[in-house]
């Protein structure tokens, strides 16, 4: 049985990182050859690599450069390292999964044997492996609540190109494609960048699973036909209540959701819930250049003026019918069931 998933954008090659440059999709398939924790960085600002996964374990492995850099240098380890961590840090605000990952390579150098850079390539590893584990769980899950003969629209890029591989809210659709439950497929265009025209339409033309581009703001026009089941979306960042931050555009998905009597399932690994914030009005929002809108391959389409670009807005929990995570399911979340999630027993 095919199981629609050849997408690794993520790849260690002896002492280098690989990224799929995912700015350059679909036109060309090219790899970035990165060496250092600056590189990698660089790579995370520009979106050669993005979605909060992703993001995550390719910081992970950035920090595996600069180790392998410093190897030989003992006395540099820990405060290359400490440099390293916070420049990487600061390459976007609001994936959780960045503070996640790099907190786990901290641990791990600074418990460690000074110079032992295997070590954290151990671990980086551990994290892209557990990653495409988690999101094969939450892929059996979430189809799980899909009915036969469903259609589903989903926003951005949740696929492999935004994890280390299978997807969150592509991976259940991955799912439910493989077992038969699904008639149609719509992917949004979605800003910033076009990511589900680009990246989404990409992945699931590439893995045999047939999919609609839907102009986004025709979205209240399909549901209001009824041809709308569920709306799947990813996360990068959701709290304690429930509240989710994805990308720009799924508030009003939600709303349009609520109103047109459509489903709507959140697919995310615990790691991008934050419980140290406790509503979603507390999460930063990445505000975007205004270059993006004006100029579009090297043609200028509007006049020089103020852009707002927020790259992600909040969707409130009681929007939300069903969060899916790799250790469970949480139906309309809210901060007690969040709770018992995060404690191991939801």
């Amino acid at each position: 049985m095919t199981n629609h998933d050849t997408i690794r954008p993520i790849q260690w090659r002896q002492d280098a990182l690989l990224l799929l440059d995912q700015r350059r999709l679909p036109a060309e398939q090219a790899y970035l050859t990165l060496r250092t924790a600056q590189e990698t960085a660089e790579a995370i600002r520009a979106m050669v690599v993005r979605g909060a996964p992703a993001i995550g374990i390719a910081a992970a492995f950035g920090l595996v450069l600069e180790a392998h850099a410093l190897r030989d240098q003992p006395e540099k380890w820990r405060d290359g390292l400490a440099r390293a961590t916070d420049v990487l840090a600061a390459s976007r605000p609001t994936a959780v999964n960045l503070a996640w990952a790099l907190d786990q390579m901290r641990t791990c150098w600074q418990r460690g044997v000074l110079g032992d850079w295997q070590s954290l390539l151990g671990r980086a590893n551990q994290m892209l492996d557990d990653d495409v584990a988690g999101n094969q769980r939450m892929g059996a899950l979430g189809a799980a609540m899909i009915a036969p003969g469903s259609r589903v629209l989903t926003h951005c890029n949740t696929g492999s190109l935004a994890t280390g591989g299978y997807g969150t809210a592509l991976g259940v659709i991955r799912s439910a494609w493989r077992e038969g439950r699904l008639q149609k497929v719509f992917a949004t265009e979605t800003r910033p960048w076009l990511q589900g025209a680009r990246l989404t339409a990409w992945e699931l033309i590439q893995d045999q699973i047939p999919v609609n581009l839907l102009v986004d703001s025709a979205a209240a026009y399909l549901m209001a036909r009824g041809e709308i089941d569920w709306l799947i979306v990813g996360a990068d960042r959701i709290a304690a209540n429930g509240d989710v931050a994805n990308k720009i555009g799924t508030y009003a998905l939600a709303v349009l959701a609520l109103r047109h009597g459509v489903n709507m399932m959140v697919v995310a690994p615990t790691s991008t819930i934050d419980m140290t914030l406790a509503i979603g009005a507390d999460i930063p929002i990445e505000e975007r250049g205004g270059e993006e809108l004006l100029v579009a391959s090297n043609l200028q389409v509007s006049p020089y003026l103020t852009v707002i670009n927020p790259a992600f807005d909040v969707t409130v929990a009681e929007l939300v019918d069903a969060l899916v995570t790799e250790r469970g399911v949480v139906e309309r979340p809210n901060a007690a069931a969040m709770q018992q999630l995060m404690a191991g027993s939801a």
